[in-house]
């Protein structure tokens, strides 16, 4: 072989085509709050959940099982959320821990909770988290 050339035994090229899935505006009524009142009385919460996903193979396939399942991701959340947390940083960190744990498609997800009438002494429509993970 000559002198500067480079010599590939094997090439393999993987194209993935990463595509965001969103999951907006999921509501729910849930008791998380730190305040004893919150905890009690509970009120409603609106999260948006964004997911870096690699979709190449379901792109070609047609199959539900070559990407994330939208019903699925939905049941996670609803369940993170029906366990009482005092704060919206420890729901939002269990959301987004639960999800990369279960669906390891997903390589990266960001979350935003929103606390609708937030208890704060004056009005307002909603207090709000953004996580990333």
């Amino acid at each position: 072989m000559a002198e500067g050339t480079l010599f590939f035994s094997h090439l393999s090229l993987v194209i993935k085509n990463m595509s965001l899935i969103t999951i907006e505006n999921m509501e729910f009524y849930a008791y998380h709050g730190h305040f004893e009142e919150e905890q009690k009385i509970g009120t409603w919460f609106s999260l948006d959940l964004t997911m870096e996903v690699d979709t190449s193979k379901a792109e070609l396939s047609d199959e539900l099982e070559d990407t994330v399942d939208y019903s699925a991701v939905y049941q996670v959340v609803k369940e993170q959320m029906m366990i009482p947390s005092k704060l919206l940083e420890h729901v939002g960190r269990r959301i987004l821990d639960t999800i990369k744990e279960r669906f390891p498609d997903v390589k990266n997800a960001q979350l935003k909770v929103r606390k609708m009438n937030p208890p704060l002494g004056g009005k307002m429509a909603f207090v709000s988290l953004e996580l990333k993970g």
